[in-house]
Order: structure tokens, then C-alpha cells, then sequence
């Protein structure tokens, strides 16, 4: 199974869903809780925020899984830098007493990493705590949940922990996570949250004074009229990406750490973005027996990178370079001098036939009204 996962599937089409939902992701579905009016409300639909259970989650899986991948789900030296700050607060927590056993099921169920979405179907920790408990409790039965809205999230969770050893791991990982959050976490997100109040003013800025319209049309015409830009501390150039219905998404990028890096956070979100368009791509030029064998997961990734590298060069050429060299560091390719965006098609090559559709289908949503 695939472990690099694009999770946009629509919340209604997985209400109705029963199982797995395909190569997007996992689950049944449940209403996603909508955020505060303030957040719906702001320039061109779509706002700039931070969410601190999302950033607890991801953070918890952040210390326990290997992360190989050459674009990376987190940030370089996130665990690093994060261990030695516990270190020097003389913390330890259930994360770490029991990451041995915890990071096993990584191994023994890759796809695990997909229920790093779980936070964006809610709208705080105890919210997502709550729902989790709701389904141990009933054992991943949604017939011993109560009305509809709780059998919705007993299958929700249903989906990324399908048997009685993954409910088991989600029990004691949600322990860990609640001890991290009260001796560790909770006073670290405030500390970084301070820390980064002028990277999050700045992105803010740059998203309303002069990119909400640049990526307008795109947006608009590929069905995301609305959404949340959630900045999150542990991801690097792999976002998260949730469809709410409604031509409304939650997408979470990286959080730069410095204001002068402010961008990084604008080439993360027109690398999820594009998702809307490469997944047609690759579908319309793969053969049923290359699908079969693999072949649209192994260029699923390399895809979203050149993407965004596309539709920045037509919505916003000026964040091309920058985005080529991002993706490049990223990636630990070695580059400093010449043509970024030439380094960047050398480093994650696709077929010339996905490659030109991607592009032709960027242009027809670009060319919209």
C-alpha cells in the first residue's frame, strides 16, 4: 500500500462511503467541524491560521515514525531540535517510554502515516480526543454508537485503524499524546507561537496584499472557493489537504521560521493545490495495467512538486525560483548556482505525456471564468 497520501476526498462522498476510500486516503467520513466565523470570514474566503491540535498530532507522530520519504512529511531536525528541547526542560512522557512499541506499527501497517488527517476533521484537541474515545469505546462498532453523528465518526476512525491491534495502538498513542500535551507540548506551541508571531503576520500580509488574488482564478475554478492555510510547525514541503465540501478545504503547510522564509509557506500550499489537476493527469495517461502495478502512486509525488512548480510559473512566476529551490533543499539535492526550475525537472522527472497534461490541465483552470 501507498504511503505517500493526498487526502481531498470530499466529506460527503465519504459519509456514503462503507471502506477505503481509494488512493486518497482512508474512512468513512464524518461532518467536519466548521471553525469560529472569524475564520470563515477575511480576504478572498480564504485565511491564514494556527491550530494547536493539529500541530500536537502531527508533532506526536513527527517523534514516532521513521520519515524517509524524499520529499519529507516533516521537517528535517524537527525530532532533533524538538528532544533537545524536552531534554533541557527535563520532560518524559509516554511518547517516549513507550515510542519503541508505538513506532513498530509503522512497520507493520505503512499506511498508518495516512491518519495524519485525523485533526482536520475537528476543530480542537478535546474535540478529536473525545471522538477517538467514542470509538475504542465502542471497538470500532459504529451499530454501539448512539445517533448519526457518532456512528459518522466510529467509521471514520474505522477506516485508519481497521483491526483490534491498530485500535490497541490508537489507545495507547492517544494516552501518550494527552501526557505530551499537558507536560510538554501545550507551553512549547505558546512559546513557538510567540516566537513566530511575525512569520505568521507576514505570510498573512503576503496571502491578502497580493496572492489570495493571484491564485483566485485557480482556486476558484478547481473548486476551492474557501479554506483555512493552517501553519504547522513539524511539516515540511508535504502538506495535508482536506476537502469539506462545499468548495471549501483545510490546508495545512509548513510554518517558516523566519519572517525573511515567509514564502515557504505559499510554495507548500500551491504544492497541495495542485493536487486537483495531477491526480486527472496521471489518471488520463496511465494504462489500466500500469495502474495496477503501482504505477500512479509512484508518481504521485514527483507530480505535486512539478505541479506546483507549474501553476506557480503561471499564477505567480515571481515564486517559481523560490519554489524550485525549496523543493530542491528539500530533497537534499545539492544546488546553488544556474537554472533552479531546470534542476528541479531533472531531480523529480516525470513522462513527457504526464508532464504536458498537467500542464494542459493547469491552463484550462487557469483559463476559466
Amino acid at each position: 500500500m501507498r504511503t505517500r497520501l493526498r487526502f481531498v476526498a470530499p466529506v460527503a462522498a465519504l459519509i456514503a462511503n462503507t471502506g477505503l476510500s481509494g488512493c486518497t486516503g482512508f474512512g468513512t467520513g464524518v461532518p467536519v467541524s466548521e471553525p469560529p466565523p472569524a475564520q470563515q470570514s477575511g480576504a478572498g474566503q480564504w485565511t491564514v491560521a494556527t491550530r494547536d491540535h493539529v500541530d500536537l498530532w502531527l508533532h506526536s507522530f513527527a517523534l514516532l515514525q521513521a520519515d524517509s520519504t524524499r520529499v519529507p512529511f516533516f521537517r528535517r531536525g524537527y525530532r532533533d531540535s524538538v528532544l533537545a528541547h524536552r531534554r533541557r526542560a527535563n520532560v518524559t512522557t509516554l511518547l517516549d517510554v513507550n515510542r519503541e512499541r508505538l513506532a513498530a506499527r509503522f512497520l507493520a501497517f505503512p499506511n498508518l502515516v495516512s491518519a495524519h488527517f485525523i485533526p482536520l476533521y475537528f476543530a480542537s484537541w478535546e474535540e478529536t480526543r473525545r471522538s477517538a474515545e467514542l470509538f475504542l469505546r465502542t471497538e470500532g462498532d459504529d451499530r454501539a454508537a448512539g445517533d448519526l453523528r457518532s456512528q459518522q465518526i466510529v467509521r471514520l476512525f474505522a477506516g485508519y485503524f481497521p483491526t483490534q491491534p491498530d485500535r490497541e495502538w490508537l489507545r495507547q498513542f492517544l494516552q501518550a499524546v494527552e501526557e505530551e500535551r499537558v507536560r510538554f507540548f501545550s507551553s512549547y506551541w505558546q512559546e513557538e507561537q510567540r516566537y513566530r508571531a511575525t512569520v505568521r503576520t507576514t505570510v498573512d500580509s503576503l496571502w491578502r496584499n497580493g496572492y489570495r488574488q493571484r491564485f483566485a482564478r485557480f482556486l476558484n475554478n478547481s473548486g476551492a472557493e474557501r479554506g483555512t492555510i493552517v501553519l504547522s510547525l513539524a511539516l515540511d514541503g508535504e502538506g495535508r489537504t482536506l476537502d469539506l465540501g462545499q468548495r471549501t478545504r483545510i490546508v495545512a503547510v509548513s510554518f517558516p521560521e523566519r519572517a525573511d522564509n515567509a514564502r515557504e509557506a505559499l510554495y507548500t500550499f500551491a504544492h497541495e493545490m495542485v493536487a486537483s489537476v495531477t491526480t486527472i493527469a496521471i489518471d488520463d495517461n496511465l494504462s489500466p495495467a500500469e495502474k495496477r502495478a503501482g504505477a500512479a502512486d509512484r508518481y504521485a509525488s514527483t507530480a505535486l512538486v512539478r505541479g506546483g512548480a507549474m501553476l506557480l510559473q503561471r499564477a505567480a512566476p515571481e515564486l517559481a525560483d523560490g519554489y524550485a529551490r525549496y523543493y530542491l533543499r528539500s530533497a537534499r539535492v545539492p544546488f546553488s548556482t544556474g537554472d533552479a526550475m531546470a534542476a528541479l525537472a531533472t531531480a523529480f522527472p516525470l513522462p513527457e505525456p504526464i508532464r504536458d497534461a498537467i500542464q494542459r490541465q493547469i491552463d484550462i483552470v487557469l483559463g476559466g471564468i
